[in-house]
């Protein structure tokens, strides 16, 4: 059974997808290698005798993870897919080490996908944009690729939802089963119904930072294109949209927006760099290249990374609760309190330690937004 070798190789602790990949090379089959004992592991490159006992102790400590992993699925309704599975997304088949399992709720359409990315805290422009791009693309044929986080991301996957015929897929930086953030959890259920929502970890995985550049890399494999709205310079969208051109091969486009908007600089650049500028949604369909044959080798000069920014300053749970929904767009004390979930008087604390950190600033009056 594929689905239950495939696993053992990916729950096992200490095995990614570009070692799994060359233990089922070595055996020849993905059944000889979960099975694959020490002595026939040392006789692969680069794994010594040490190192082939800890992986052998991994796949057997796996084999019981495997059974409670799909008796947990079943009871949820959850898919599993593996990368010899035909249903498996023929593009993310194809971008160097691509995951070796997903798991997805809902019904997984890859045909069309398009990737609509950006920043958490946008502004209302942003958001009006991204629902705007993504129901006229949803309409067009398109399946609207994001990462179901706040924001643009949000935007995305509401505006094709809004296309009668619109499809969508959420691609997660936890398990299917966890709901990051939780006032998405209907959003989820809806985006199932009509797409998927899709991740390549584990059941019960929680959403911890870590795991969010790989979740960027699948929004960009999975996808044609990947469209930015609105992002910082370095960013998670604008990172992805370069992963997209330099190791994926496919287009970029960025939508232009405010000149004073700090989110604007993530756009601007890829657009100084290379990237194909958008104002209307059917400037995307005769845009796009063809689809790649084969995952691009090496980066190209284009879309160069720009310089680190500085990092951000160490904040508390609470305060990274309110800085995560600040916007550019002003908010008093009352909405950031009932965007975050917090009581008033914690959510004026953090303001004002938030405005010391750099991280907010008073707009006028009461209001805040993001700096």
């Amino acid at each position: 059974m594929s689905v239950a070798h495939w696993l053992r190789l990916r729950l096992a602790q200490g095995i990614g997808p570009t070692l799994a990949q060359r233990l089922v090379d070595f055996c020849g089959n993905v059944a000889d290698a979960a099975e694959a004992s020490a002595r026939t592991l040392q006789n692969i490159k680069g794994i010594g005798g040490a190192k082939a006992t800890s992986i052998e102790t991994a796949l057997r400590v796996a084999q019981d993870d495997v059974r409670r992993e799909l008796d947990l699925a079943d009871r949820l309704g959850v898919t599993i897919l593996h990368r010899d599975d035909p249903a498996y997304p023929a593009l993310l088949a194809r971008i160097p080490d691509p995951p070796s399992v997903l798991w997805l709720r809902g019904e997984l359409t890859d045909a069309g996908c398009l990737g609509v990315v950006g920043s958490r805290g946008c502004s209302s422009y942003g958001r009006t944009q991204a629902e705007r791009f993504s129901s006229w693309l949803a309409g067009a044929g398109f399946t609207i690729v994001s990462g179901g986080a706040r924001g643009i991301d949000a935007a995305a996957h509401r505006g094709a939802l809004r296309h009668p015929d619109g499809r969508t897929i959420a691609v997660l930086g936890c398990g299917v089963d966890v709901a990051y953030p939780k006032e998405h959890t209907d959003l989820y259920a809806e985006i199932a119904e009509r797409g998927c929502v899709l991740s390549d970890y584990p059941l019960g995985t929680p959403p911890i930072a870590q795991n969010f550049p790989p979740r960027n890399r699948i929004i960009s494999g999975m996808s044609r294109g990947v469209l930015v709205i609105e992002a910082a310079a370095r960013s998670g969208a604008s990172i992805t949209a370069r992963l997209a051109a330099t190791e994926h091969g496919r287009t970029v486009f960025a939508l232009p927006g405010q000149v004073d908007n700090p989110l604007s600089h993530g756009p601007h650049q890829l657009i100084r760099d290379g990237a194909t500028l958008v104002t209307e949604p059917a400037d995307i369909p005769g845009e796009l290249g063809p689809l790649p044959d084969t995952p691009a080798t090496k980066p190209t000069t284009l879309f160069e990374a720009p310089p680190e920014p500085k990092p951000l300053p160490t904040l508390s749970e609470e305060e990274r609760a309110i800085a995560d929904v600040l916007e550019v767009d002003p908010a008093d004390a009352d909405t950031l309190a009932d965007r975050g979930g917090l009581p008033i008087h914690v959510v004026n604390r953090c303001l004002t330690t938030l405005t010391l950190k750099g991280v907010a600033e008073r707009a006028d009056g009461n209001r805040y937004k993001r700096k």
